[in-house]
């Protein structure tokens, strides 16, 4: 599990950097984003990994590596935008978005440790083609939630969604990083 930790963190720190940067010059132009654009930001970035993972050819130079921490962002930013009172600023302090991030980041991460736990870290044998279709799977429950004005009878709510849409970017990330998956 250790190592486990250290591949997330240094995943997650290689999406933060990033982040961090294109916060300084952009602001938080994010903002202005309505749910259901956060979750459409998500699903184009997922349906092109699924695009080239079907098709095996890529005509646009983003890597899919790049896609999967997009994909991760944009979970940092639906689970941001859940936590910001309704009359919050568009333009935000850049540290304080930073510590917005880090919380999230450890909602993730202790989230992660937990499930697996439970699970034996069962996403070590699962495919990238998997991690997307997860992700898709669950960018459509929060599509659901969102027609239903945000109310579940049983599930769980659209920030659990997005916490497992992190988790599976991270796994992928992590993936690729050992080579294990395509990048």
């Amino acid at each position: 599990m250790s190592t486990t930790l250290l591949q997330y963190d240094q995943a997650i720190n290689h999406c933060k950097e990033i982040f961090i940067k294109k916060t300084r010059d952009y602001g938080t132009s994010w903002r202005v984003y309505r749910p259901v654009s956060i979750v459409d930001q998500i699903f184009i970035k997922a349906k092109r990994i699924r695009t080239i993972q079907e098709t095996g050819k890529q005509m646009v130079g983003d890597s899919v590596q790049s896609e999967f921490m997009g994909i991760l962002n944009y979970a940092v930013i639906g689970l941001v935008q859940l936590q910001l009172p309704k009359d919050a600023p568009e333009d935000l302090d850049p540290n304080k978005v930073e510590q917005a991030y880090d919380e999230q980041v450890n909602r993730a991460r202790e989230l992660m440790a937990q499930k697996n736990h439970d699970y034996g870290e069962a996403w070590r044998d699962m495919s990238q083609e998997s991690f997307v279709d997860l992700i898709l799977s669950k960018l459509l429950r929060i599509r659901q939630i969102l027609a239903n004005e945000g109310r579940t009878l049983i599930s769980e709510g659209i920030d659990a969604n997005y916490l497992d849409i992190f988790n599976y970017a991270a796994f992928a990330l992590i993936m690729i990083g050992e080579g294990k998956h395509k990048g």
